[in-house]
């Protein structure tokens, strides 16, 4: 049996290009399976689903690898998990097919990769950080500005919004700034 597997990220996206893809990879649409849930999710209704429903000599097809998940550790893990249940992984446009000893080489070298990368990665940032390098953007608002936007905030005769306008930021990143233990508690202005 071929069981499809298709997953989207947000109800905003459209996930008719991995359905047609998996339906022209021989996967009938009832066997088709879409989840809107981030790769990250440990829990994914559809993707437990099919999990549920997969036995020995059984298939799961998908567009790419990035479908089942972002984490490199998840995919060796069910990588394995799947070859230990005698079932097949088909990545239509990695062509990757676990079915064949070159599917399997080519699934395997994919994982090793992917994990010195991860490896790579994290030595660079611990590398950095060792120098006093962060990682991530720069923040939107100067430590000065940080300063300013709290009195104004603590003061309460401003709103969120106001304060924002002010720097020319979102009112996220006037909340991202601010004490998160003084959000919520602040003077009340004096309605004169």
């Amino acid at each position: 049996m071929l069981l499809g597997y298709a997953r989207i990220s947000t109800v905003d996206q459209n996930p008719v290009h991995q359905i047609d893809a998996l339906r022209r990879g021989g996967v009938e649409e009832d066997d088709v399976n879409v989840d809107v849930a981030s790769g990250a999710k440990a829990s994914r209704p559809k993707f437990d689903l099919v999990m549920k429903l997969l036995r020995d000599g059984d298939t799961l097809k998908v567009t790419r690898l990035d479908r089942l998940g972002r984490s490199v550790v998840h995919l060796v893990t069910l990588g394995a998990e799947l070859r230990e249940r005698g079932v097949g992984l088909h990545v239509i446009e990695q062509g990757i097919d676990t079915s064949t000893p070159e599917g399997r080489a080519m699934f395997g070298m994919l994982s090793v990769l992917a994990e010195l990368i991860v490896a790579n990665t994290r030595d660079g940032l611990i590398a950095a950080r060792a120098r006093g390098r962060r990682g991530g953007r720069r923040p939107r608002l100067t430590a000065p500005q940080s300063e300013v936007a709290q009195q104004l905030y603590d003061g309460g005769k401003h709103t969120v919004q106001q304060i924002a306008d002010m720097f020319g930021v979102p009112r996220s990143t006037v909340y991202g700034h601010l004490d998160k233990a003084r959000i919520g508690v602040r003077a009340v202005a004096d309605a004169e």
